[in-house]
């Protein structure tokens, strides 16, 4: 099982159990000026003259660095390329990270054995020369390595410094250190450029997994294996970027050119992290940023996709594979009765909720796996439609509630998410309006981390929160929700992965097919799998399916080569940007 890979985003921009940091740091300097009484009247004029104009640059300067920052000029001619984004980044570190602010960049500054194409969901070797030999038990992957690579410190790669970095994923300990803990029995160099690797039981996403950012190659001579033994603010990889700087708000990337693969089309990336959405909108707006991407408020984004057209801008949108989620607390009254979920997943109005809250800046979601997979089936639309009040009112009268006698659900959220507190909002309203009093929803909020420590205590009744998987595969948006090792059907989870989700359920048949989903490496059966947990998802209800995003970047004009990827990642290595004035507009990549 996986419990400590949890990937909850109570809020918009939160993806991990750990606290982000949002400290800033400023420095002022000040020039002393220096008076000399016997200068000439006319020379102290002068020096005013001069005192005034340096004034007025400075107040231009901080001017601009309060409101549009950025760590270089993105029109300087350099072939730089200025990234902005709010997503902050607490470590650099592979075996520490676990937020999506974090994996944008280890994803361009390392690489792992398996990747994917870009701008697809197919995996491709990076590090591995072809995809793993896997033994008849499903335990045994052997792979082999490319040569040939050289670390950002000038260290070769081979498979004793691969499985050195693997190792030290799980022996430091870290926020995802799980991932490969619960799932690897050893890690081996079996020859110089060969690597073999032993699972405790069979998993067919392995390879999917082995392409989570964490899992790079990392030079042995710069990082060592301790419990707790990070470097937040370095990083020694093979990818096509090495970090030149590591600051509170801004990263600065340069092209690494000993990089064993293409080269980047651009001279080098520049981040600078904003405070807010809106300094964020504001500087691409003014020119201070090439590309805004992560995150824009809904408002924000429909207005940058309104003046691109006139102002030569880049609007591209791409279906991405963030969900969001109404969390059902299955354990306790009145949750506990099915029908009660299932009048909720029927009132439900997954359209209505994207065109007034999301601006249709999301697509609905009726399955507990993303559309983004191929074994997404639309059950909750089959069985219960979208905001069905007859089907909702039948079943609420069938569980005992009237207007008479309503039920009454409290419906939580993070207090620092807007989106999902008018959400909760419009929720409240839909109940009033088309239920008859039947059903009384309460809105609630909690401070993110607060809310993330108190979900697997049992203390919200229902949660809005969203999930960013942690690689590309069905199984994260199932196993991670619906698994439980230890509880009974009437008293629910008692310890698993649903009860750190605040759902805990607890189903023998659920943990039953998602043993078989796992050691399955058939892919049509596979998917014949996921079919029956969706429909026991759909059955059961204990969690209620909402939205998943379109992921948006934008781009100013003759900057090229941009990707929204559908794994959630921003390839930064095809970026290209004319330094010409008369450059035409982006062309968004397919």
């Amino acid at each position: 099982m996986m419990i400590s890979s949890v990937r909850i985003n109570c809020a918009l921009s939160l993806t991990r159990r750990n606290r982000q940091p949002t400290m800033k740091t400023s420095l002022l300097r000040r020039n002393d000026l220096r008076r000399d009484s016997a200068l000439h009247k006319m020379k102290q004029w002068h020096r005013l003259g001069q005192l005034l104009c340096s004034l007025c640059v400075c107040c231009l300067l901080l001017l601009s660095c309060t409101l549009l920052p950025a760590p270089d000029s993105p029109n300087t001619g350099t072939g730089r390329i200025t990234i902005g984004t709010t997503l902050k980044v607490r470590t650099l570190d592979p075996a520490d990270a676990y937020e999506h602010g974090s994996s944008l960049w280890i994803n361009n500054l390392g690489d792992r054995l398996y990747s994917y194409e870009t701008g697809t969901t197919q995996l491709k070797p990076q590090l591995a020369t072809s995809l793993p030999k896997i033994s008849k038990d499903g335990l045994t992957y052997t792979i082999p390595l490319r040569t040939g690579v050289l670390f950002h410190d000038g260290t070769p790669f081979n498979a004793e410094a691969m499985a050195f970095s693997l190792r030290r994923f799980v022996e430091n300990k870290g926020n995802p250190s799980q991932l490969l803990a619960e799932t690897v029995e050893s890690v081996k160099a079996t020859g110089e450029y060969e690597l073999t690797i032993k699972l405790k039981k069979p998993f067919a996403a392995f390879p999917a997994l082995l392409t989570f950012f964490g899992t790079c190659a990392i030079s042995p001579k710069a990082y060592e294996i301790g419990a707790g033994k990070f470097k937040p603010d370095t990083f020694a990889g093979t990818g096509p970027y090495k970090l030149v700087k590591y600051g509170a708000d801004s990263l600065k990337l340069d092209v690494f050119d000993k990089y064993w693969g293409e080269k980047p089309a651009n001279g080098g990336v520049d981040v600078q992290i904003f405070s807010s959405a809106a300094n964020l909108y504001s500087a691409f707006r003014a020119g201070a940023v090439d590309i805004a991407y992560q995150n824009l408020d809904p408002e924000q984004i429909r207005s940058l996709e309104q003046m691109a057209p006139a102002q030569g801008w880049g609007a591209i949108a791409s279906k991405g594979n963030y969900a969001s989620y109404w969390v059902l607390n299955t354990s306790k009254p009145p949750l506990n009765s099915p029908d009660v979920r299932r009048a909720l997943a029927a009132f439900t109005d997954r359209p209505l909720l994207v065109e007034r809250v999301l601006k249709k800046q999301a697509e609905p979601l009726y399955s507990q796996i993303p559309t983004t997979f191929d074994v997404s089936l639309p059950v909750f639309k089959q069985r219960y439609g979208d905001g069905d009040a007859g089907i909702a009112k039948q079943l609420l009268r069938k569980a005992g509630y009237t207007k008479d006698s309503p039920l009454k659900i409290e419906i939580w959220h993070a207090s620092d998410a807007p989106v999902r507190g008018l959400v909760a909002s419009t929720l409240k309203a839909l109940a009033q309006q088309r239920l008859d009093g039947a059903l009384q929803l309460e809105i609630r909020s909690v401070e993110s981390t607060t809310a993330f420590d108190n979900l697997e205590k049992g203390i919200y009744q229902t949660f809005l929160l969203g999930w960013y998987a942690d690689f590309f595969d069905a199984d994260n948006y199932v196993q991670p929700f619906l698994d439980c090792f230890k509880g009974s059907p009437k008293d629910g989870c008692k310890s698993g992965s649903s009860q750190m989700m605040g759902s805990f359920y607890y189903s023998e048949r659920a943990n039953e097919l998602i043993d078989r989903e796992r050691k399955e490496q058939d892919s049509r059966a596979r998917k014949a799998i996921f079919g029956q947990i969706q429909e026991l998802s759909a059955e059961d209800v204990p969690y209620i399916p909402l939205w998943q995003n379109i992921d948006y970047a934008f781009v100013q004009k003759g900057v090229t080569g941009v990707r929204a990827d559908p794994t959630q990642q921003l390839p930064l290595w095809a970026i290209r940007k004319s330094t010409s004035k008369s450059a035409p507009p982006p062309t968004p990549s397919p």
